[in-house]
């Protein structure tokens, strides 16, 4: 162990737990996702992690995985690939967990082009709501939620602020990054409004550690832009318009998480238009009425231009949703918190291949329609029971009618408890049942998933005849023409997920000094997963059978299928986070351990490393904060046969933030930052392609 490694561990025995970099009191921190109500987070019964605007920009993140990817029991598939990262969490991957912005869901999941259609500067706040969320959240929340707020005019303006504007910089030699961005905002009594406007453009691919090389096709510019409008007549109704366009172009292989080779790479490009309007309506006195609606819409659209062979690919995903959930207060002999409403999404794709419909991606819809009740019932001062219901009705409607259509339904219900024996402690625990319909992809996809062709299986052979000038004849080896075909399963059940968590949380204050405090949380959880619906690509035949006798040489057919089937799982692990702060210097850390198998007794692909963080702190004025944050990540051994291990790799980040207090610089600030200061040349698994080296990054900004 390297010598900040014993630093950080003898640190965390130290303060014996562990914990997700967070600034604030526990205590105080609010949670809207995990129970679509605002609440402190020592009352809400879930395992979450909740990482606010300050700590966020510590990290001058450049993606999601920089932002959220360690976050206890969060993943990031996708390498250094922006474009192609997908979540996961305790090991449910992908379209396992649901992906909230600004309350609607971006439902698009296909291998390998990703779920994040969003710049990292517009995101004020992440919670990380961990478990089985269907009952609140239906079809997709084995895992849990993701929501991502971005910001408003309020999160920006200075006091005695009507009218400001922010300007940002940012530089990182690794990818020659330049970030731009510019906000204006206002905020008129009753009318406010946010316009944001950013890019970032990469000069060229990413480097691996150890000078190893580059890591190729890396190079991804994106943009985006925001608008939001608030209307506020009165105290009792807001209504907000947001409207936003998200672009990235680039090279990257077919696979997005593989190695590049120039000559299958595609040319890529993104673009997503997202509409929202939503209604809030709180009287006040009235205990009975807390409504919110909202309705959302995405439209993606991929291209894909493949050089090789002419190939130029379309896709496009739709989602339209509605959600109106109420919250009221009432008194039945005992207090009770009631949340509930319904919700509606439709989901359509179409695929297009040089203008024609492209089985790999059917042109199909989906719709979705749930309505939920959870309750929270105060049975004494200390103990609370929630106990919670949800009963979705979804269909899968393809255009060919040569395909099966969908038509079920499912029921999650959820019962907990949450006992505070006092004002530090809280103990919960929770027993639930999620689930996640199968996706128009898996049920429908058909044709070629992938080929090879031209692949010599033996070595060419030269026969020379004699004579003048003699006879010269060459013949190739055998050569293997391979296709991979996906087959279509409309008979996949959904994932069923019983999940059973048991957590404790501690806040305080004033612990070992006047001013300090103290947040500590630790949880525990089993998930049994019924149908979990795996994706199998099988193994190309190599037999004598498959040989075709020709001339001038032998063509070998190696005929497969990508399958999708359901099977059974289990999941289990711990997660423990810790923040101290003292004011003048602070420690926060997280710790995540993660297992999975197969009923049958394989091991599952998405269980991530076991992995321990640490972020120690010293703000040496005012003006400044100054800080190191390490992670550690075990050995991976317990992977599929088809599947290499992942090998342990350690990294340290560095930080430096100055925004001066004077008046003659107020509104300045100047991040530094040197990620993986050591260089090291490592792989997050289950991830193909290794990590950036070492990355210096500077940021300016000003706010007049």
């Amino acid at each position: 162990m390297n010598g900040y490694a014993l630093l950080f561990t003898t640190a965390f025995i130290a303060t014996s737990a562990a914990a997700q970099d967070n600034p604030v009191d526990l205590g105080t921190v609010t949670l809207n996702a995990g129970q679509r109500d605002e609440r402190a987070l020592l009352d809400s019964p879930v395992s979450a992690t909740v990482i606010d605007r300050e700590t966020l920009e510590r990290r001058q993140a450049q993606d999601f995985n920089e932002l959220i990817g360690d976050v206890p029991g969060v993943l990031i598939f996708g390498g250094p690939r922006s474009v192609s990262h997908t979540p996961s969490i305790r090991g449910f991957s992908d379209r396992q967990v649901v992906l909230r912005f600004d309350g609607g869901r971006m439902n698009f999941g296909q291998a390998h082009r990703g779920r994040f259609f969003l710049d990292p500067d517009l995101v004020q706040r992440v919670e990380v709501v961990r478990g089985g969320g269907s009952t609140l959240y239906g079809s997709g929340a084995l895992g849990g939620v993701i929501a991502v707020e971005t910001r408003d005019a309020a999160d920006l303006l200075r006091p005695g602020q009507t009218t400001g504007a922010r300007v940002s910089f940012g530089s990182s030699s690794n990818g020659d990054i330049l970030k731009r961005n510019l906000s204006v905002y206002g905020d008129y009594g009753m009318f406010d409004f946010l316009a944001f406007a950013g890019d970032r453009r990469m000069g060229d691919d990413f480097e691996r550690g150890e000078d190893e090389g580059e890591i190729g096709a890396s190079q991804v510019d994106l943009q985006n832009s925001l608008l939001k409008f608030g209307f506020e007549p009165n105290p009792d109704h807001r209504i907000e318009l947001s409207l936003s366009q998200y672009e990235d172009d680039g090279e990257l292989p077919p696979n997005s998480s593989n190695v590049s080779d120039p000559d299958e790479n595609v040319e890529r490009d993104a673009s997503q238009r997202t509409q929202r309007l939503s209604w809030d309506f709180k009287p006040e006195g009235n205990e009975l009425i807390d409504l919110s609606v909202l309705y959302y819409a995405n439209q993606l659209t991929i291209n894909e231009d493949r050089d090789r062979d002419g190939r130029e690919d379309e896709t496009t995903y739709n989602t339209r949703g509605l959600e109106v959930t109420n919250r009221s207060s009432f008194d039945i002999g005992l207090p009770v918190d009631l949340v509930y409403g319904f919700e509606i999404f439709d989901d359509e794709q179409e695929g297009e291949r040089n203008g024609e419909a492209r089985n790999a991606f059917p042109n199909a819809t989906a719709r979705t329609v749930g309505i939920f009740a959870e309750g929270t019932f105060q049975l004494s001062e200390s103990l609370d029971l929630i106990a919670g219901l949800r009963h979705d009705h979804y269909t899968r409607d393809p255009d060919d009618d040569s395909l099966d259509k969908v038509d079920e339904r499912f029921t999650s219900p959820r019962i907990g408890l949450s006992y505070r024996p006092n004002d530090n402690w809280q103990i919960f625990g929770n027993v639930s049942r999620a689930f996640r319909a199968p996706s128009l992809s898996e049920i429908y996809n058909d044709g070629t998933h992938f080929a090879f062709g031209g692949f010599p299986t033996s070595e060419p052979s030269v026969t020379v005849i004699p004579g003048f000038p003699p006879t010269i004849i060459q013949t190739p080896g055998n050569i293997d023409n391979s296709d991979n075909t996906f087959v279509p399963n409309p008979d996949l059940k959904p994932e069923v997920a019983t999940q059973f968590e048991i957590g404790a949380r501690f806040s305080d204050v004033d612990v070992a000094r006047p001013g300090d405090s103290l947040n500590v949380s630790v949880t525990a959880y089993n998930a049994q997963v019924n149908d979990f619906i795996d994706i199998i690509v099988e193994d190309f035949p190599d037999s004598p059978s498959s040989v075709t006798p020709g001339f001038p040489f032998n063509q070998r057919f190696f005929n497969a299928n990508t399958i999708t089937e359901n099977a059974d799982a289990r999941l289990w692990g711990l997660e423990a986070e810790l923040d101290y702060d003292a004011q003048r210097w602070y420690i926060r850390s997280g710790l995540s351990i993660n297992r999975g198998e197969r009923d049958d007794g394989g091991n599952l692909g998405s269980i991530p490393q076991d992995r321990l963080t640490a972020t120690i702190g010293f703000r040496p004025s005012a003006d400044w904060d100054l800080g190191a944050r390490a992670t550690f990540a075990a050995d991976q051994d317990d992977t599929p046969e088809t599947v290499a291990p992942g090998e342990a790799w350690e990294r340290l980040d560095l930080y430096a933030i100055w925004e001066p207090t004077s008046e003659a610089l107020n509104g300045t600030k100047i991040q530094f930052g040197v990620d993986n200061a050591f260089d090291a040349d490592y792989t997050i698994y289950p991830n193909n392609l290794p990590q950036p080296g070492r990355t210096f990054k500077i940021t300016a900004s000003y706010q007049f």
